[in-house]
This record gives C-alpha cells, sequence and structure tokens, in this order.
C-alpha cells in the first residue's frame, strides 16, 4: 500500500511539473522586432524566424519599423515598443546615435534588449545576434581582389552611419590595404533609395579610361538589383559587380552571370535565435540587466552570436536558390 501511495505521490509530482512546463509560456508575454526598412525581403525573412520561434513558443510577437531606411522612424517604433512594457526587444540598429539613449533607458526599466544584424555596442543591450561584419566584408575584398587580378578601380554603395555597414566597408578596405592597385573612387550613401543606386550606376558607367569603373560592391541589400539592372541594360560584360545577401533578384542575377556573387547572411537564423533568446533572459533574468559581460570569463551570455556568413556564386547558387524555395513554401 506504501508502494503504491509512493508511485502515486510521483506521478503527481511529475503532473505538476509537467503541467509548470506547459504554463511557463504565454501569449500574454509580448517579443518585439524592430527592423530598418520592413518593406525588403531580407527583413521578411527575419520576421519568418521571429514569428516561427514564437509560435513555438506560443508567445505573441510583434514585428514593426520603417517601410524605408529612417533612422528617427525606427526611434519612434522603439519608444511605442518601450511604452507597451514587453517580454523582450529585439533591434537591429540604423543609427547608434539615434537609438542608443532608447536601448539604455529600456534596459533601465527592465525589459531585455538584444541587437541583431546591426549592433549598438556602446549602449547596455544584452549582446548582438548577427554576421562578423568585418569578416563578411573582407572575404567580399578577397574575392574583388581575384577577379580584377588586384588592380582596378572599384565603388562601394551603401548606408552611411549603420553599424553593419560601416563594418563591412572596413572589411573590404583591410583586404585592399595590401593591393595599392585597387583603388576606391567612391564610397556612394544612397540613403535607404536604391533608385540613388540605379543613378549613380549609370553615371559610373559612362567613365571610360583610366576613370572606368571595374567593381561594383553593394554593402546592404537593396542595391544589388539596381547596379544589376543598368548592367543588364548596358550590355556590360567586363564589370564586376559584389552583392549583399541572398534576396530572390540577386540569386537570379547570379544565375543568370550579370551579379558575379554576393555575400550571403542569415536573418531568418537572427530572428529565430533572437526570440528564443529574448525568452530565455525573459524567464531567468540576470541579477543586473544591462551589466557588461564583455569582460566577465564567467558571464552567462555571450558578447557576441555569429549566424555565418558565406559567398555565393555560381558555384553555388542552386543550393541557395533550393533553400529559398523551400523556405517560401
Amino acid at each position: 500500500m506504501k508502494a503504491v501511495k509512493n508511485v502515486a505521490l510521483a506521478l503527481l509530482a511529475l503532473g505538476i511539473l509537467s503541467t509548470s512546463g506547459c504554463d511557463r509560456h504565454s501569449n500574454k508575454e509580448v517579443y518585439y522586432l524592430i527592423a530598418t526598412n520592413v518593406n525588403l525581403p531580407y527583413w521578411q525573412t527575419a520576421a519568418a524566424g521571429f514569428n516561427k520561434a514564437a509560435a513555438l513558443y506560443k508567445v505573441t510577437a510583434k514585428v514593426v519599423g520603417p517601410d524605408t531606411y529612417d533612422p528617427a522612424a525606427e526611434k519612434a517604433e522603439l519608444d511605442k515598443a518601450i511604452a507597451a512594457k514587453p517580454a523582450g526587444i529585439l533591434i537591429s540598429v540604423a543609427d547608434i546615435s539615434v537609438v542608443q539613449p532608447e536601448i539604455d533607458a529600456a534596459v533601465a526599466a527592465g525589459i531585455p534588449v538584444i541587437t541583431m544584424d546591426s549592433d549598438a555596442a556602446g549602449s547596455r543591450r544584452m549582446y548582438f545576434i548577427g554576421t562578423n561584419n568585418l569578416e563578411a566584408g573582407r572575404v567580399g575584398g578577397k574575392r574583388v581582389i581575384e577577379k580584377l587580378g588586384g588592380k582596378g578601380n572599384v565603388v562601394f554603395f551603401t548606408l552611411n552611419g549603420q553599424p553593419n555597414t560601416d563594418e563591412r566597408l572596413k572589411g573590404y578596405k583591410d583586404a585592399f590595404a595590401a593591393r595599392p592597385d585597387i583603388k576606391i573612387v567612391d564610397v556612394v550613401d544612397i540613403k535607404g533609395d536604391a533608385r540613388n543606386a540605379f543613378d549613380k550606376a549609370q553615371e559610373f558607367m559612362a567613365q571610360t579610361g583610366p576613370k572606368k569603373i571595374d567593381a561594383f560592391i553593394c554593402l546592404e541589400a537593396a542595391a544589388g538589383k539596381q547596379v544589376a539592372a543598368v548592367l543588364k541594360r548596358a550590355g556590360s560584360t567586363d564589370r564586376l559587380l559584389v552583392a549583399f545577401d541572398v534576396d530572390q533578384d540577386t540569386l537570379d542575377g547570379i544565375k543568370a552571370g550579370v551579379i558575379d556573387s554576393t555575400i550571403a547572411q542569415k536573418p531568418f537564423t537572427m530572428g529565430y535565435v533572437g526570440l528564443k533568446a529574448l525568452d530565455e533572459v525573459f524567464h531567468a533574468p540576470p541579477k543586473t540587466l544591462g551589466k557588461d559581460y564583455s569582460s566577465d570569463s564567467f558571464a552567462p551570455y555571450p558578447t557576441f552570436v555569429d549566424t555565418g556568413t558565406s559567398l555565393v556564386d555560381k558555384s553555388n547558387v542552386d543550393l541557395y536558390l533550393a533553400s529559398q524555395a523551400e523556405g517560401t513554401k
């Protein structure tokens, strides 16, 4: 009889534990992903990862952000999110000088903040999830050096002041440092409008002789398609185009031979891992939220979660096209 009683108590305890585990999450827990431009396919992919993790945990996910590159509008979305007192915020930083005070204020109010895609290293955010952007630039730089034979004129298309694109540019410059015959003619700030990339690329295509541009390098997702359109319209086969990210248009451009290559990131993974990371902090918060763990050898959190970087060209583009088709099902 005693044995039966013990078994019953054990089963009861197991039932309580199981019920507690199920009750850990609630759709009343709200997590925000704040993007820099929700209209870009890149951010739609990141949102898909964020939403998938939310569905797995049965919590509520909200994806917000401006529909063009607009740091002030992103700040406004962050302010709204903070006012809603969510369980956590995942944010890509368009301009650190604009949103750092808000990030610090959110953490001070007890809201966990993790950055993704573009970091705010000087803020009180927990840590960063995304690409090693410095290394991504170096990978692209090696490709350009190889394809140009170590000499030529290059131009960049970027978003000035955004931490991730600034790091990519530095990575390229690091790669070019030992190649003085590669000249950086211009670094074009497209200001979040891909049409600016199209217009400037047309201007550069008109330059001939010693001023001829040999390589066009895109440090963000939007410019690649526009520059490719200019090269295709001109019937150019002697200009190099290295893009960034793996949206459908970019992959199709590689397949067609208009784009030489692109640097692949994993925005879906960033969103997916980001929500799970925020959930962990929310349910098991540290004693001091916002502490700088970078110099703590016994820190419970990493400083940086590298989601991976790779070069995509004709040799492996079919693998990425297949992955893209599978991911959109």
